[in-house]
């Protein structure tokens, strides 16, 4: 409960530094927008060639042809790229606030765009690692699901702080992977306790804005007016986005933070150094 309620109050101090820089909820937008383009981009190639393999098979079950598996990959590759590119940049313009600066929209692209050969090269790492464990999960059956699990669980967690070590460290990909992992051994996993302590919080936050939203549609239904049903629907819509950018943020601001204290010792402007001092301690 104490780990608990030390993510909490860093959780707190990372919402604190994004009210500050609503412009880093920027970042998560323009990687939402550029994940849409990239699944409408694949979406219909994909769907072609699993339909003919279907339909060549006549029901057989077979594994999936060599252009599918590739298609699957390219997407991953891409998908992964996007994602990385935009966390970084958020990762570099949360340090330069905790450096006591007031960053920018352009000072996390153009650091970003620094680190391009690195963050394509941990986005073929990641898509590689993404593609094994799908593989895992759909060949080996309901085992394979639990181990599939087990070791995306502990990719996760090793691979926790990958982005701020991108953006702050001039280190390849495979090295980056290595720093991440060390940093987490060498704590007591708060980097983790608190990224579930910000999903469990933004789980309940998303569930009683639904529920409001479906109240309030509900009783928008019941005038029958079709714009103020619209109107009702998009609002909970727009709810629900700004909700997720604010946490995906967030978690960007928070992953910066344990970041900068777990590898020089300082949490930088907004973070309680005594907080982080008792959430960082040695393993022995």
């Amino acid at each position: 409960m104490g780990k608990f309620a030390r993510s909490w109050a860093l959780m707190k101090a990372s919402a604190n530094i994004l009210r500050q820089d609503k412009e880093l909820m920027l970042f998560p937008l323009l990687a939402g927008v550029c994940s849409l383009l990239i699944i409408a981009t694949f979406g219909w190639p994909i769907f072609t060639a699993i339909k003919h393999h279907h339909a060549a098979l006549e029901g057989r079950n077979h594994a999936m042809p060599p252009l599918v598996m590739l298609l699957a990959f390219l997407f991953y590759f891409v998908q992964y790229a996007v994602v990385i590119f935009f966390n970084t940049a958020l990762a570099a313009a949360a340090l330069i606030r905790l450096d006591g600066g007031n960053p920018t929209l352009g000072d996390g692209m153009r650091a970003a765009m620094g680190k391009m050969p690195t963050i394509i090269g941990y986005a073929l790492i990641s898509a590689t690692v993404g593609m094994i464990l799908r593989a895992i999960q759909e060949r080996v059956g309901f085992v394979g699901r639990i181990i599939g699990g087990l070791l995306g669980f502990g990719w996760t967690l090793a691979t926790f702080l990958v982005v701020p070590v991108l953006a702050a460290q001039d280190v390849g990909p495979i090295d980056a992977v290595k720093r991440s992992a060390s940093l987490l051994k060498g704590t007591w996993g708060e980097n983790a306790i608190g990224n579930a302590g910000i999903g469990f919080v933004g789980g309940i936050l998303t569930f009683c804005l639904i529920a409001v939203s479906l109240l309030l549609f509900g009783a928008a239904a019941s005038t029958q007016s079709v714009a103020l049903m619209v109107a009702v629907a998009a609002a909970g819509v727009i709810a629900l986005v700004g909700l997720g950018l604010f946490q995906t943020a967030m978690h960007g601001v928070y992953s910066a933070a344990l970041y900068r204290y777990a590898e020089y010792g300082d949490p930088g402007e907004g973070f309680d150094r005594v907080l982080l001092e008792s959430a960082f301690r040695q393993k022995n």
